[in-house]
């Protein structure tokens, strides 16, 4: 495949000839006999994105899900209207926040719909609400868990008990590969926590029938270093930190030095100051590894900051949050406490490695949503956020262009890469000033078209 007159980084005009799966030449080319051209018109081509903090089976389940929460549901009138759906089985809600209606219970949501099983997952993906229904057919013929609160239906971080009392088999992740592909995004790291040799073999299967075209790295559980699944990459073994109930120090620090001695570097999750201290403590007694790196990193003073490029860690943020759930951060974070919210500037300062990710079905799964709203640092209703923290929309971008087995790295459109492309229908000049998913013509990867917008026939 030969993509001509398209823009490079830095504004040069050059042809892109494909081989097979990787960048062959770069330059002024002529086209071979039967290559396949494609003209560029000077659309800036780019290598894929790469999400680096999404959550697939989520995702994916989350596509047949109703909306239970902002922007779509602001209020108990709208929750009711949203939950009154036709048939039988079932009924899933998601991205629920106590701020549309308090904290749900069973004996609420009997009175909205009280025939079917009815289970919403709050926005934080930790809490699950039941109906009375939906705690009958959970607990029919089983012990319930120690997450399980009987007598308001709501269950604290049981996931796992939850799909093996449904029974449920992770979902197809075709949708997800299409949507992905529509944002020029040709890879993704998926930061489940319970990610197990199990969902690793179905990520190879989806992968491998095409139905999740993107390239995968899977971080999780330390059993994860001994997963065989062809096509997938195995990245960082994850911590997951609930400030309510943090590890035992011992504990967490023997999972540190596991996942070090697997050659994996760790992922912490982290969306408090609290939980970002701790881990901080954490891997400053048991050291660092490269790759090491904290999720969120929600809530981050300058002394925070300051640690983390002293050790050497990475960095994975979410800049669409403050657009997505900034009003309601400026109603309920203390408002010391809001210039230090998904920072973007000052890690950049600092030198620390930084990248972005979704944590979609938590988030949009629009890299260039995120983009946006890294440069605009503004809510939905338009209140700035630690404008200090934007960036420029190259330094938005470049959050999608890390290596993603080390961040400290990015990829670009050289001869020898991996033919891993975004092809955009305009110049940067142009694009940079609106930065949306509505610009990709074209994603490929491994050198073949995923998504196109392309009416050119091959010559």
């Amino acid at each position: 495949m030969l993509i001509r007159r398209a823009e490079l980084e830095g504004g040069a005009i050059a042809d892109v000839r494909i081989k097979r799966d990787r960048i062959a030449a770069i330059g002024e080319l002529a086209a071979e006999p039967g290559e396949q051209v494609i003209d560029a018109s000077g659309g800036l081509l780019l290598p894929g994105l790469h999400d680096h903090h999404i959550h697939v089976a989520a995702l994916a389940a989350s596509l047949s899900s109703v909306r239970c929460g902002p922007p779509e549901v602001n209020d108990a009138a709208q929750l009711a209207d949203a939950l009154i759906v036709p048939g039988q089985g079932w009924l899933r809600g998601i991205g629920y926040h106590e701020s549309v209606a308090g904290m749900l219970d069973a004996a609420t949501l009997d009175t909205i719909n009280r025939d079917r099983p009815l289970r919403i997952q709050h926005r934080s993906g930790r809490m699950w609400f039941f109906n009375s229904a939906g705690i009958d057919a959970v607990l029919a013929g089983r012990t319930a868990p120690p997450g399980l609160e009987r007598a308001t239906g709501r269950l604290f971080d049981e996931d796992r008990w939850l799909r093996e009392a449904l029974a449920s088999a992770p979902p197809g992740f075709a949708q997800v590969g299409t949507m992905l592909a529509r944002a020029g995004v040709t890879g993704l790291t998926d930061m489940s926590v319970d990610n197990d040799a199990a969902i690793a073999r179905h990520f190879a299967a989806q992968h491998a029938c095409g139905a999740l075209p993107q390239r995968v790295l899977l971080a999780g559980t330390l059993e994860l270093a001994d997963a065989e699944a062809e096509g997938i990459g195995i990245g960082p073994a994850k911590l997951h930190l609930h400030e309510a109930q943090l590890p035992a120090l011992g504990d967490a620090l023997d999972f540190i030095g596991e996942a070090h001695a697997a050659a994996r570097a760790v992922a912490i999750h982290c969306v408090t100051e609290v939980e970002l201290v701790f881990a901080l403590a954490l891997l400053s007694g048991a050291g660092t590894e490269a790759g090491d790196r904290i999720e969120h990193a929600s809530v981050a003073p300058d002394s925070a900051v300051g640690e983390i490029a002293r050790l050497g860690l990475a960095v994975c943020s979410q800049p669409h949050f403050i657009q997505e759930r900034g009003d309601l951060y400026l109603r309920e974070v203390e408002p010391q406490d809001q210039p230090h919210l998904y920072r973007l500037r000052a890690f950049l300062d600092a030198k620390v490695a930084l990248a972005g990710g979704s944590d979609a079905p938590f988030g949009s799964a629009d890299p260039w949503a995120a983009m946006a709203a890294a440069v605009s640092r503004r809510t939905a209703q338009g209140a700035p956020i630690g404008e200090s923290e934007a960036l420029t929309p190259e330094e938005a971008l470049d959050l999608y262009l890390r290596v993603p087995e080390s961040l400290t790295r990015r990829r670009a459109v050289t001869s020898g890469a991996d033919a891993d492309l975004c092809l955009l229908d305009r110049p940067w000049a142009d694009a940079r000033t609106a930065l949306s998913s509505d610009f990709v013509r074209a994603t490929l990867i491994g050198g073949r078209i995923v998504h196109d917008r392309i009416d050119q026939a091959p010559v």
